[in-house]
């Protein structure tokens, strides 16, 4: 591929220098980020800013790379909906950011809030993973927006050495976000994935595990080998 220079739009003022380990930031409207952007750049529009995200690190993509292959696989043999990754565009409200969640799931009933370019509305499920310099947007930042929107599931997932930690909130009738604890097994069940639990030492260990292993775990092993034939629930048991 041939090296591609990106540079802000010439009637925008040049990019603030980043500190070593942060992210860089770039002045511009959102139609301009649009055109600005391509689908190789990771990158969040935010208040008139382009947030330029650094590159994630190994234990990051361990992590992420595995809740992607489990999360899609599980819902694909239950039709529930459909997972994507970043650099994925979401943007939940019409006048709102546009983030890239590291993790997303969009229910079936909700699908057609999709769309080639981007999801223009909210995920039932955003997962964040923690990198050094996301702290800050992911527990405060991002919370709120996807709180205000109406994102009904977040995960936060801290993978990093003497971090390490898990977070997870639903919705309640307020429209507030609640923390919700893990059994007492470890595993976390999904509010809006049904049948989906996974233990939390998977995603803190050092590697993950298998995925379809953890898979087998999940779901038994029976509708491992009939490769889950048998549709499951669909998560329209929630308004909206």
């Amino acid at each position: 591929m041939e090296e591609q220079t990106i540079t802000p739009p010439a009637s925008q003022p040049p990019a603030s220098v980043a500190e070593p380990g942060q992210a860089q930031r770039l002045r511009m409207s959102y139609e301009e980020y649009l055109a600005w952007a391509d689908e190789d750049v990771h990158a969040e529009w935010v208040n008139g800013e382009v947030i330029v995200q650094m590159p994630p690190k190994l234990r990051h993509q361990d992590v992420v790379g595995f809740l992607l292959a489990l999360l899609r696989v599980f819902t694909q043999l239950a039709q529930l909906g459909k997972v994507l990754c970043a650099p994925f565009e979401m943007r939940a409200t019409p006048d709102g950011p546009a983030r890239e969640p590291d993790l997303l799931f969009v229910a079936r009933e909700h699908l057609e809030r999709l769309t080639e370019a981007r999801l223009s509305g909210p995920a039932d499920l955003v997962v964040e993973v923690i990198s050094d310099d996301s702290v800050g947007r992911d527990r405060a930042d991002k919370f709120y927006e996807y709180q205000r929107a109406g994102v009904w599931e977040y995960w936060i997932i801290d993978p990093r050495p003497g971090y390490e930690r898990v977070d997870f909130y639903v919705l309640d009738e307020k429209g507030r976000y609640r923390p919700i604890p893990v059994d007492a097994d470890g595993r976390y069940h999904s509010t809006v994935v049904p049948g989906f639990w996974f233990e939390v030492a998977w995603v803190l260990s050092e590697e993950p595990p298998n995925v379809l292993q953890a898979l087998s775990q999940i779901v038994g092993p029976e509708t491992m080998l009939t490769q889950g034939t048998q549709p499951g629930q669909s998560a329209g048991t929630r308004e909206g």
